[in-house]
């Protein structure tokens, strides 16, 4: 059956289900088990799916795959599929690996494009979808990737950059399109994404306040899939700093790779999307979104999701088994959840408002494709329901082939969703137009 058809039929097979007594969601019911686990051609807006610890496949009960993608230019009439009432458009093309974008408290967009080391500055004052300024706000960086204002509030004094190796920040006023100085380097010797030594693996700082203002957090991926040698001193973790730098500690630990940071608006919790570790099969390690404990182990390398012993590490750490986080949101395998955002605004209808959106960039270590889309993760009372839905698709071609690949999230001020791809240098932004 082609992707199209599938698209076409899997509606209709949900609303059979619903209709039959299942929970009435968007796209029909949701679902589970091994049905929640299913590739690409099962995606489509609206799509929900839940998957828990009870779920986990057996380690190794299918191959390790290396199904690198294809990435080819956008086909004739390709475009993002969101659902129905939402309209994609373009907002910014043929950028240089468009990565983290960042709402600026004026409403200006700062993104980092990461190959070409430089961060830019979109400003769409009316609100059209059309930039009126597209600027760089500032280039000679490594491998930028996080970007917060600081102080918290609506007069930030600097722009934070997170660099591969390096925390700098650079004085910024309302309205800056381009740095007025230098870079200052805030935290100097970060465990790099180089490879040097010690560095190499997952290069991504992604950087955000806590809600005081008084502590940095910087998130440090893993050099490696599954090692516990000393080169992993200082990694798969997020750091903590005063603003300035200085006192240096462990926030949590045990986190493979926490790419993407962000605040819940009314809780003020941390939460981070992380990639999970490879080479155990195609449903296993699931990639997961969560909240973020002060001092929690969430079991990387030893452990997963609990109290799951890495096979390749036997034995090895029996006191931590019982300490490791359940994650409150697991993800498809290998899916590379990257950057995430909560929904401030209120353009969209009531029933999105604080979810959080999260950029699923795609699967290298699986059979067939999972991710290359962006998820709703719906959220009560500030806490996650477990489940999420495909809001953002269409970026795999009918052969598997791939156009596109989000990496970025952040609502504009007029609430429009901003979404970074780069698969194909574009940034999308996704506004609602139907009836509320």
């Amino acid at each position: 059956m082609s992707h199209r058809l599938l698209l076409a039929v899997l509606p209709l097979v949900l609303a059979a289900s619903t209709a039959l007594g299942d929970d009435p969601k968007p796209g029909g019911r949701t679902l589970t088990g091994k049905d929640a686990l299913g590739d690409w051609t099962t995606d489509a807006p609206g799509v929900r799916r839940k998957i828990t610890v009870d779920d986990l496949a057996t380690p190794y009960d299918t191959p390790s795959a290396d199904n690198f993608p294809r990435v080819v230019p956008r086909p004739e009439g390709a475009w993002p599929e969101a659902p129905e009432g939402f309209e994609v458009t373009e907002f910014a093309t043929q950028l240089v690996e468009p990565r983290v974008i960042v709402r600026a408290p004026n409403g200006d967009l700062f993104l980092a494009e990461s190959r070409a080391n430089r961060i830019r500055v979109f400003r769409d004052a009316d609100g059209d979808g059309t930039p009126e300024v597209d600027e760089v706000f500032a280039s000679g960086l490594n491998r930028p990737f996080g970007i917060a204002f600081y102080p918290v509030g609506p007069e930030p004094g600097y722009v934070y950059v997170g660099n591969t190796d390096s925390v700098v920040r650079f004085p910024y006023e309302d309205g800056d399109t381009k740095a007025s100085g230098e870079a200052e380097t805030i935290v100097e010797d970060i465990p790099s994404g180089s490879e040097s030594v010690g560095g190499g693996g997952h290069w991504t700082r992604d950087l955000e306040f806590s809600p005081d203002g008084e502590t940095l957090y910087v998130s440090v991926g893993s050099r490696s899939n599954v090692d516990d040698d000393d080169r992993e001193k200082r990694r798969a973790m997020i750091l903590a700093f005063d603003p300035d730098g200085k006192d240096e500690r462990v926030f949590a630990h045990g986190i493979r790779n926490p790419v993407g940071l962000a605040t819940h608006p009314t809780t003020g919790q941390l939460w981070t999307s992380v990639n999970e570790r490879d080479a155990l099969g195609d449903n296993l390690v699931p990639d997961y979104i969560t909240h973020v404990e002060e001092g929690g182990f969430y079991g990387w390398p030893w452990y997963y999701l609990g109290p799951n012993q890495d096979p390749r590490h036997e034995g090895k750490r029996p006191e931590l088994k019982d300490k490791v986080i359940v994650p409150d949101v697991l993800l498809q395998s290998h899916m590379a959840s990257l950057d995430l955002a909560f929904y401030d605004g209120d353009q969209f209808p009531e029933e999105y408002r604080h979810d959080a959106f999260a950029a699923e960039h795609g699967s290298w270590n699986r059979a067939r494709r999972v991710g290359y889309k962006v998820i709703r993760v719906p959220m009560e009372d500030g806490k996650a329901t477990g489940e999420y839905e495909d809001f953002l698709v269409g970026f795999v071609t009918e052969e598997g082939d791939v156009w596109g690949r989000p990496v970025g999230v952040a609502v504009a001020r007029d609430g429009s969703l901003m979404v970074t791809d780069d698969g194909s240098g574009t940034v999308w932004r996704v506004a609602y137009t139907g009836e509320k």
